[in-house]
């Protein structure tokens, strides 16, 4: 079934834009959040795992998460990532490959888990929420980074794996295009804007939309088509592009797009292009990004570009660019300070933010200084394990793995670094920063 829907890429597009048209409809949204976990099972276990269903279903939840956020699809708010746990622990024990425990990612797993003793909430919030809410993300990290540690993936399961990944993202695109009102009738200002976003946060559309960008990208530049069209590829390309500008919500479309260049220099590095051609690719991809840019900030009345050079509605510079982050950061800091071996406890930034006189928002938009704030020192180990161990497995490997596993770390760790992991997508995506590639003929 799989295979059928990979061979028919444009048939499948066609459908998760259906599918988004649907998704406008209150009796179908839940229906096929449900169906999605359900077929996925009977796919995964009818198979047994010989060809990695349980990585490429997982990547089709972990790029549906958001969409069934948006349109109110899901059971739980978590589904998303219990469902890419859910397909990564079976694919661990079924299928040909036995995959060997990673011991330092099972210690990461224990470190995180340590963290809970400290937990304290305020009375009458939920202690079951809190830990939820801050440690599924990390958790999916730590299963991604054991069932892909050091995995032989085929080129093929991975561009297919990545086409899974987008097709959820179109039907996501399709429902905001319906539920966008009229352009011409929005005052834009230079805030991230949720009548854009479909009605959602603005920051996770853009992740999401961020990795459709470098998504399509990456198989226009290998030449592999998704529609069997290069024109139509491109005019995926420049809406997804217009429509993650139009979030006003930078991170995740910067995100996408660094990837993608650092996917580009490697690649094209390894393909053996010279200056001229990479001068050529330059040119091009600067006057595709100007295009689009410009005709989003003519359609903005100007806003977008003061969104981007970091000044207000009046064109003023900003006193503060980061949007209240660095408040945030200044503030788990001095909680740092105040509590350094252990930290001050899973979940307990946010209600230390609460009850303080400070006008910040309470809870944090980067793993980074959350991982600091609130398991100390432990934090920081952890941090540094997650910032090597995939440094020191694609040091190894030839520019053509390197294109791929690079960019994915990135995509990983820019995303953390401002959007959190409110998603399963950037610890699932560092997973990916592990596998060894091999040609099918290998």
């Amino acid at each position: 079934m799989l295979e059928k829907i990979i061979y028919n890429k444009l048939l499948a597009i066609g459908i998760h834009i259906l599918i988004g048209y649907l998704a406008t409809f209150a009796f179908f949204p839940k229906p096929f959040g449900v169906a999605i976990l359900l077929i996925g099972f009977i796919i995964v276990s009818m198979s047994n795992n010989n060809n990695e269903e349980a990585f490429k279903i997982a990547s089709y939840v972990a790029g549906a998460e958001v969409f069934l956020r948006m349109v109110k699809g899901v059971i739980s708010y978590e589904m998303g990532k219990y469902g890419v746990l859910f397909f990564l622990l079976i694919g661990m024990f079924i299928g040909p490959i036995k995959q060997k425990i990673s011991v330092k990612f099972f210690v990461y797993i224990l470190l995180l888990l340590l963290g809970i003793v400290f937990t304290a909430v305020p009375e009458g919030e939920s202690l079951r929420k809190a830990i939820i809410f801050n440690l599924s993300g990390p958790i999916v990290l730590g299963v991604s980074a054991l069932y892909f540690y050091k995995r032989m993936v085929t080129k093929k399961q991975l561009l297919d794996a990545l086409f899974l990944l987008l097709l959820p993202v179109f039907s996501m695109v399709t429902y905001m295009y319906f539920r966008t009102p009229n352009l011409r009738e929005l005052v834009f200002n230079t805030s991230s804007n949720a009548y854009t976003s479909g009605g959602f946060g603005p920051n996770q559309v853009a992740t999401a939309l961020g990795v459709g960008i470098f998504i399509i990208g990456v198989f226009l530049l290998l030449k592999e088509k998704l529609s069997g069209y290069v024109v139509l590829d491109a005019l995926f390309l420049a809406y997804f592009t217009y429509r993650g500008l139009l979030t006003f919500s930078r991170g995740g479309v910067i995100t996408g797009g660094v990837a993608f260049i650092v996917f580009a220099f490697f690649m094209l590095l390894h393909q053996g292009a010279g200056i001229k051609n990479m001068i050529k690719y330059i040119f091009v991809a600067g006057v595709f990004v100007l295009g689009v840019f410009l005709y989003t900030s003519d359609v903005t009345g100007g806003m977008l570009e003061n969104r981007y050079a970091g000044k207000n509605a009046r064109g003023e510079k900003k006193k503060d660019v980061s949007a209240g982050r660095g408040k945030i950061f200044k503030m788990q800091l001095e909680s740092f300070y105040e509590s350094p071996l252990v930290g001050i406890g899973v979940g307990n930034g946010k209600y230390k933010r609460q009850l303080s006189d400070k006008h910040v928002t309470a809870v944090s938009h980067n793993e980074v200084s959350r991982l600091i704030e609130e398991h100390g020192f432990i934090g920081i180990l952890m941090l540094i394990m997650l910032i090597t161990i995939p440094l020191s497995h694609f040091s190894k490997m030839a520019r053509y793995q390197k294109a791929f596993l690079i960019s994915f770390y990135l995509l990983w760790f820019l995303t953390i670094n401002h959007s959190a992991m409110r998603i399963a997508f950037p610890g699932f995506i560092y997973g990916w920063s592990l596998i060894n590639i091999i040609d099918e003929e290998d």
